[in-house]
């Protein structure tokens, strides 16, 4: 019995320095970990630079296989540190930190997969765990809530905007003609999507007075538009109502984003860390 309670809470305050950063120990390792992240990074872009590669390719790649090993320790303790691995390996972070760290194994078989542990900058991501940075994590979950209340709205504002589109193309077609490079309708289609956002590639142009007339009315449009899904998140946004948020995981199915103060987590009910 005694085993079994040390087994936990070893297990339990292993969870607290990998997933959690409002301790020091767990604010050090995720600090420790983004410095290694970011090496990483710097070796493989050193290493495509081919006069420092070829000079150096023993050193980056003991100093690569280095960081790759502390990599795969650090998944390991992650997986025997929650109660529910599955539900960290397949979670986003499970998935961008296995997708970081195989490449380099992959490279003993398969030539060119080493450039691949680049994906490492996704992990940069932990930023905002590790500068607790929990009003932007808070504001980051009310923009997600907010995109997704408003996928009707924006789907119907995107096909009125393609409609739009459409018409607009098939006008500029019939008044400038394949003269002037408007081959077809698709073709005058794509320079109304250009013009309409604004984009402006020059790769097709309106010579004739009324093309360029319907042009500058479409310019103006496309500044008029821009505003709409702006409008449309934000509203969303202030329905929402704002509670303070924390990086607190749970020990159990590893889902963040819980209120400050909670007990419970907010996904699967388990008891969160004291």
């Amino acid at each position: 019995m005694a085993k079994e309670q040390s087994n936990l809470n070893w297990r339990k305050r292993l969870h607290e320095i990998i997933y959690e950063a409002d301790t020091p120990a767990g604010k050090l390792f995720d600090v420790v970990l983004l410095i290694a992240i970011i090496v990483s990074i710097a070796l493989v872009m050193l290493e495509s630079v081919n006069p420092i590669g070829e000079e150096y390719k023993t050193e980056l790649n003991i100093a690569e296989w280095i960081i790759t090993i502390l990599f795969s320790i650090e998944y390991i303790l992650r997986i025997i540190s929650i109660s529910k691995p599955t539900k960290y390996i397949f979670s986003f972070y499970g998935l961008i930190d296995f997708l970081s760290t195989i490449p380099k194994y992959l490279s003993i078989i398969f030539t060119g997969t080493h450039s691949l542990v680049a994906l490492r900058a996704l992990r940069l991501l932990r930023v905002f765990r590790i500068l607790k940075l929990a009003r932007f994590v808070q504001e980051s979950q009310h923009l997600a809530k907010a995109l997704k209340a408003s996928r009707a709205r924006i789907m119907v504002f995107l096909f009125f905007v393609l409609i739009v589109c459409i018409i607009l193309g098939s006008i500029m077609y019939l008044v400038e003609g394949a003269d002037n490079g408007f081959t077809s309708i698709p073709r005058s289609v794509y320079w109304a999507i250009v013009t309409l956002t604004t984009v402006g590639f020059g790769d097709i142009a309106p010579m004739t007075p009324l093309g360029q007339f319907i042009a500058s009315v479409i310019m103006i449009l496309g500044y008029a538009i821009i505003a709409i899904p702006t409008g449309i998140v934000s509203s969303e946004i202030a329905r929402n109502h704002k509670l303070s948020l924390n990086t607190q995981s749970c020990p159990n199915c590893a889902t963040t984003g819980h209120v400050d103060r909670a007990i419970y987590c907010h996904h699967c009910g388990s008891k969160l860390n004291d």
